[in-house]
């Protein structure tokens, strides 16, 4: 992917300590301060834990990369998603680089990302005047909150200033990708890209990270949906925190539990594992204060409620189940997406690389 010209861009890697090379290396343009103007992308193979052979290799994929659009490396991010632990034979993307044609559809690029993803993931969002926010991401399964949660680059023709885009990125990715989780497990190559060319002119930065975190909500949600084995899209809504930080951390305990999530794979209205993970997710919390509802019927509310049992294992039965859960103590507020757990998530990953 690549832009006519320099961008101002913002980055947020994962915070896992087996971080890939690519990421390593984003961090180090970051702090850099220098525009960005391409990333280059494999997918198949992370090229992590490959030693001073995988970092060689990362940065000989933006030098190959940058020659073919005669530009200098440093202008170039890289990113690499798929397997861990396995060279990357950089000798295929010397041979592929030079027969990739480049055009305005961006829908070859955001399909070429994918490993085991089942769909595309794509969301947009126009501004008042014209300007226009694109984001593209990949991600299906080791998706959980500690950064980004997959490979994301959102693109805008917006003139924001650097500053301006490294000041709010982060706070838009703790309310979207953040809050996200397919399996508790934390990618080593996660990361989330935002770049802007200017060619539309200056915009209200208010109603522009107000498009950009539209972008990247609806494809938090898609990322979700998209789980490895998923049949239903879970989204838990947390009101009544301390404060909103604590919110999406209840939210997200929820979302992650493997005993809630196998729940609504099994249409099972049991409110209590609810109750559980919102105990253990280490925020203010009083269960007598606590009011539950699924798919809008009461469950809970600090004592156990009368509620049809078989009603409300139908209601699970929709393709996303909304969990709604007030804490009583507070204004703060969360989102968390996730997904059911079923069969199909163990079978893709007992026979990931065999």
């Amino acid at each position: 992917m690549v832009a006519a010209t320099p961008c101002n861009w913002a980055f947020v890697g994962t915070l896992n300590k087996a971080a890939a090379p690519c990421v390593a290396r984003g961090r180090r343009l970051l702090a850099s301060g220098r525009a960005l103007q391409a990333v280059v992308v494999n997918a198949g193979n992370a090229n992590c834990a490959t030693g001073e052979q995988g970092v060689w290799a990362d940065q000989r994929m933006a030098e190959l990369a940058a020659a073919q659009l005669q530009l200098v490396p440093e202008l170039v991010l890289t990113a690499s998603t798929g397997v861990i632990g396995q060279p990357l034979p950089v000798e295929k993307i010397a041979a592929a680089l030079p027969n990739i044609r480049l055009g305005p559809d961006i829908d070859p690029f955001m399909e070429a990302i994918m490993t085991t993803d089942l769909v595309p993931k794509m969301a947009e969002a126009t501004l008042q005047g014209g300007a226009r926010v694109v984001g593209v991401c990949k991600g299906s399964g080791m998706i959980a909150p500690n950064m980004a949660t997959m490979l994301a680059y959102i693109v805008s023709d917006a003139a924001i200033s650097q500053e301006e885009l490294r000041r709010g990125w982060q706070e838009v990715v703790d309310r979207s990708f953040n809050q996200v989780t397919v399996d508790a497990d934390t990618s080593t190559n996660d990361m989330a890209v935002l770049l802007t060319n200017g060619a539309a002119g200056p915009v209200d930065p208010k109603a522009f990270w107000q498009a950009v975190e539209q972008v990247c909500v609806e494809l938090a949600r898609k990322l979700a949906r998209d789980g490895e084995g998923a049949t239903k899209l879970l989204t838990v809504r947390v009101t009544g925190a301390k404060s909103d930080a604590e919110a999406r951390k209840a939210a997200l305990a929820v979302a992650a539990s493997p005993l809630w999530k196998s729940a609504v794979y099994g249409n099972d209205p049991n409110w209590g594992r609810i109750v559980m993970a919102l105990g253990k997710a280490g925020v203010a919390f009083e269960v007598d204060k606590v009011r539950i509802s699924l798919q809008g019927i009461p469950l809970y509310a600090g004592r156990v409620l009368e509620f049809d049992r078989t009603r409300a294992s139908q209601a699970m039965q929709a393709e996303e189940v909304l969990v709604e859960a007030d804490l009583g103590l507070g204004d703060g507020q969360g989102v968390a997406w996730g997904c059911d757990l079923t069969e199909g998530y163990v079978r893709i990953n007992a026979l990931y690389t065999t």
